[in-house]
């Protein structure tokens, strides 16, 4: 791998002192740790987590002696568990302090998806995460990630940061993970050293600055606010931090005390009135990983700009009965056309996705359920991953592990025991997606886009 940027390790010896500098290009240049975070809603027995160590910071992850073929893990494909790294785990920790059922959390840079997936776990089914991406490409993955994760909470938008302020004081919480110069992916990424250079630390500091202006706008008074990034030197962290207290004066308090044990190596300090956390690979056993937490203190009225187009429209009550046998808790939901495609929102929620998705460009949300023919649904492969979907309204093949493969690979696949028309396949009970059998053959439903290429 490329040698470190020379004026980076100028600016850590400055920073951390010449001997525990040395160690932390040490770790750089050392194998990065892999781990897990699993779905609780949806994991079941789940191999990689017996074979984990569980990371002291977050219940649900696992860090593991080796990287196993996630590719080839049905749980994996099934949302089951995401990878994750284990410093970036540590939002669940923050967050933990706060009871947010229900609450509504703005994930302003959150592409691929993982911290969202924190959010959308702690809020619960009741709960509305929107989760913004500015680059359209980014945005499309994330969106893939949450349908997979499953708890149909989510709306992805693809929205530079200024038109979401406009929605102020929505928000229980606005987390910004902040695009930066990288440093902390530097074991990780060869593009991470070879992009790194002092002009674009400056220019990151800016935009994220520039970032951290507008998220505000959006969180309620009382809300809380987490800033975060994957770089180590102060300029990104503590210095955008410090500006932004500078310029906005009084409006900030304390959180909730974030506890911390000595042993799991994070650096504490505080900016004002900010908790700051610090993640050296050296000390943790992870990747690099800056976190900032305080709440808003400053009195905010809740506006909704005006709508600039109309893309929701519930549907009739002849759909509905078609549509409510497909979910459990079917009372708690509405359904509206999006395009050509049913969608099914918790119903506390629905009017927000509506004024969000009227006002900014919307990806995704809620739960894709499908397209009604002749009263009868052809389910979306959304639907199957949804911790909601009742399984009694479709037959279920269970799947071996062979076959399961194929599926996933969009291969045909012997249609077994399966009923004529839709089916739902599983594998070790987890469900994998939708087949639809015509006679003797089955149609393979599985998205294009997800397919495993042939391994």
């Amino acid at each position: 791998m490329r040698a470190l940027p020379v004026a980076f390790t100028e600016r850590m010896r400055k920073q951390l002192g010449v001997e525990e500098a040395e160690h932390l290009f040490e770790a750089l240049d050392s194998a990065s740790p892999v781990a897990v975070r699993l779905n609780p809603v949806k994991c079941g027995e789940v191999g990689v987590w017996s074979s984990g160590e569980a990371i002291a910071w977050s219940k649900w992850g696992r860090k593991l002696g080796e990287r196993p073929s996630f590719t080839l893990d049905t749980a994996f494909h099934a949302g089951a568990y995401y990878v994750q790294e284990a410093a970036s785990q540590f939002i669940d920790h923050i967050i933990s302090q706060e009871d947010l059922r229900g609450k509504r959390v703005l994930d302003m840079c959150s592409a691929p998806g993982g911290k969202t997936t924190i959010y959308s776990t702690a809020v619960g089914e009741e709960g509305l995460v929107v989760a913004n991406e500015y680059v359209r490409s980014r945005a499309n993955v994330l969106a893939d990630n949450v349908r997979k994760w499953g708890m149909g909470n989510v709306l992805v938008t693809n929205n530079a940061p200024e038109h979401i302020a406009q929605f102020e004081g929505w928000f229980d919480v606005v987390a910004v993970d902040a695009p930066c110069s990288g440093e902390g992916m530097f074991r990780k990424e060869e593009t991470a050293r070879e992009d790194w250079s002092e002009e674009a630390v400056k220019m990151c500091a800016a935009r994220q600055l520039s970032i951290v202006r507008e998220a505000w706008q959006s969180l309620k008074e009382g809300g809380l606010f987490i800033y975060s990034t994957c770089t180590f030197n102060e300029e990104e962290d503590e210095g955008v931090l410090q500006t932004f207290i500078e310029e906005m004066g009084n409006v900030f308090e304390p959180s909730q005390s974030v506890d911390i044990e000595d042993t799991w190596g994070i650096v504490k300090g505080e900016v004002g009135a900010f908790q700051t956390f610090r993640f050296f690979p050296h000390r943790t056993d992870s990747e690099g990983l800056f976190v900032a937490v305080a709440r808003k203190a400053e009195p905010t009225t809740q506006r909704t700009p005006k709508a600039r187009k109309k893309v929701m429209q519930e549907v009739d009550k002849t759909s509905r009965q078609e549509l409510v046998r497909w979910l459990q808790a079917a009372d708690k939901h509405t359904f509206a056309v999006v395009a050509d495609t049913i969608y099914a929102y918790r119903t506390e929620q629905y009017k927000a996705v509506q004024a969000l998705s009227e006002g900014l460009t919307a990806i995704y949300s809620g739960v894709a359920m499908g397209q009604i023919f002749k009263g009868k649904m052809k389910p979306d492969w959304a639907l199957s991953q949804y911790v909601g979907l009742r399984r009694e309204a479709v037959a279920t093949e269970e799947l071996d592990e062979t076959r399961a493969l194929d599926y996933l690979r969009k291969r045909d696949i012997a249609v077994g025991d399966m009923v004529e028309g839709i089916n739902l396949v599983t594998h070790e009970g987890r469900a994998l997606g939708f087949v639809k059998r015509v006679g003797a053959r089955c149609n393979n439903l599985y998205p294009n886009s997800l397919k495993i290429m042939n391994m």
